[in-house]
């Protein structure tokens, strides 16, 4: 290396020491906008590779020694030996001993597997010289790989830097975009190659489907003034039941102004398993509450959660699955579920059904030699979402069905949850609208969101008499009808863009009369909370 390189070098330290810091928080972005800089000639490129090299491969072992270190003794505690048994953990260690190179290898190129197989190197004990040998020649293939291709464009790059030399921040923020565009486009290629089922579009991935829902959003924030207005739009509700709000409190609210279409409940506060035990006990005893009876978070969303519970080992299970606030429900069989969507303005006297979506819980039936999976596995529909039912039923996949015997494969009439939804149009009567509008002007500050009910019989719905209310939600919630199969795309989110149209004009009326909409940081502290009680709830029936 020459004088003039060395001295290079010297004066390009610094920012060699924040890319490789920088990888340790992300590595794809710093090494290429490394690379891109190394290019256009801002830093000296044997720096930049370095730099690069030894910022991934030091965190790929500070991984590796992590997981050698810390997991033997969490595999020793009480959730570490529920998660694993010593013997599965040989055979693992077996397995990775035979496989582990090309995992190793592999998983550099393929995003979203490297920490997990790096944990897993380190937690099976591969052996430490070869996790290194094999990672650092992983790392030096892609990082030389990057700088090449980075190296092809210098020109352009150097004739960009030149031309606007006070521009540079966007190069980073380029690089970023590209990634991030590029990761979208992997994970939904992988995505359809793997479930094969992007030609039906109710299926595809919440980050991809929201997006023009999201824009959408912001156009109507810009034209109303208000990012947050849909907190406005039922002033009766928690952030208007946009997130965070209570079940109970709205059911309380059902409950006394329409106590005959509303399924009872009872709110079990938090607190120690033991105690919510004797609570629950006391609850069941006061209220006659028969077996079966649901169980549910009080705060929560998507159906996650939903339990219908058949005997005290299934509440003591659920109990101690939890501290969240529960809501305790008694079990309406329907059979029928629908989700009725309802919107009024303040200024009216009455309101109007929106959408009405009909409720279809799958089932398998044995045939006395398959097994539950392989049922499952069979269904043309229940396959395309088979991750959803199995771990739901993680614990009976191989049990074989005798002949003619159903299975209910979900309990929760929540679409994330497998249920089956068709539009239900044909449902509506100017009977049913009534009623539903009547029910709706009894409760204080609600003007627009989705009721989740269940009858016995088509007649009676219609005639707007015999169901139960299970749960009313507010301004997020959806007109679910859209994700009937049949229904276009493009009508679905003509649909969805029509209802936030209705919430951000309500939600204005609202704040004309005096209730202004929730801050953003109200907003955040309580999708905050209510994510981090999410992550606490069991798995749904």
């Amino acid at each position: 290396m020459t004088p003039e390189m060395q001295a290079g070098v010297g004066l390009s330290l610094p920012q060699g020491w924040a890319i490789a810091a920088a990888t340790w928080v992300q590595e794809d972005v710093p090494t290429i906008t490394a690379a891109l800089l190394a290019a256009g000639g801002r830093i000296h490129p044997v720096t930049a590779f370095l730099a690069c090299f030894f910022g991934i491969w030091l965190g790929d072992v500070a991984l590796y020694l992590a997981a050698r270190w810390l997991g033997r003794p969490l595999l020793a505690t009480g959730l570490g030996r529920r998660l694993a048994s010593p013997e599965a953990v040989e055979r693992s260690e077996v397995w990775f001993a035979r496989r582990g190179l090309w995992l190793l290898v592999l998983s550099r190129v393929i995003p979203g597997t490297r920490l997990p197989t790096y944990l897993a190197a380190g937690f099976l004990r591969v052996s430490l010289l070869r996790f290194c040998l094999v990672t650092a020649v992983a790392v030096a293939v892609w990082t030389a790989a990057i700088f090449a291709i980075a190296q092809m464009a210098a020109p352009t790059i150097e004739d960009w830097l030149q031309r606007r030399p006070d521009h540079l921040w966007i190069l980073p923020l380029a690089v970023f975009a590209a990634w991030l565009a590029a990761r979208m486009v992997w994970r939904s290629a992988t995505w359809v190659g793997r479930r094969q089922r992007w030609a039906q579009w109710e299926f595809w991935p919440a980050w991809l489907f929201y997006l023009p829902v999201i824009a959408r959003y912001f156009q109507l924030s810009i034209q109303y003034r208000g990012w947050t207005l849909p907190t406005s739009a039922n002033p009766g509700m928690t952030t208007g039941g946009m997130v965070g709000e209570s079940k109970f409190v709205t059911l309380l609210d059902l409950q006394r102004t329409s106590p005959e279409f509303t399924a009872e409940a009872w709110l079990l506060p938090e607190g120690p398993a033991h105690q919510r035990r004797v609570a629950l006990g006391q609850l069941i005893e006061i209220h006659d509450i028969a077996w079966p009876y649901i169980l549910k978070p009080d705060v929560g969303q998507r159906g996650v959660g939903v339990r219908l519970v058949r005997d005290a080992s299934a509440a003591d299970e659920y109990l101690a699955s939890t501290d969240a606030r529960l809501v305790v429900q008694r079990y309406v069989p329907g059979p029928c579920e629908a989700g009725v969507f309802y919107y009024r303005f303040p200024h009216e006297d009455h309101g109007r059904i929106f959408a009405i979506t009909e409720k279809i819980f799958p089932e398998i039936v044995g045939d006395g030699s398959s097994t539950v999976e392989e049922l499952i596995l069979r269904d043309d529909r229940a396959r395309l979402i088979a991750d959803i039912y199995l771990r739901r039923f993680e614990t009976r996949r191989g049990e074989v069905l005798a002949p003619g015997v159903p299975l209910r494969l979900v309990e929760a009439g929540n679409h994330a949850q497998g249920c089956i939804f068709r539009d239900g149009h044909r449902l509506h009567t100017e009977a049913l609208a009534a009623c539903i509008d009547a029910i709706s002007r009894r409760v204080p500050g609600f003007y627009i969101g989705r009721y989740d009910l269940r009858y016995s019989n088509e007649e009676d719905l219609r005639a707007g008499q015999g169901f139960q209310i299970l749960e009313l939600n507010g301004a997020a919630a959806e007109a679910t009808s859209i994700y009937d199969a049949r229904t276009p795309l493009r009508q679905a989110y003509a649909t969805l863009f029509k209802q936030w149209d209705l919430v951000f004009a309500i939600g204005a009326a609202n704040r004309a009369r005096g209730h202004p909409p929730d801050s953003l940081q109200t907003l955040f502290r309580a999708w905050r909370r209510a994510r981090a009680s999410i992550r606490t709830y069991p798995k749904s029936d």
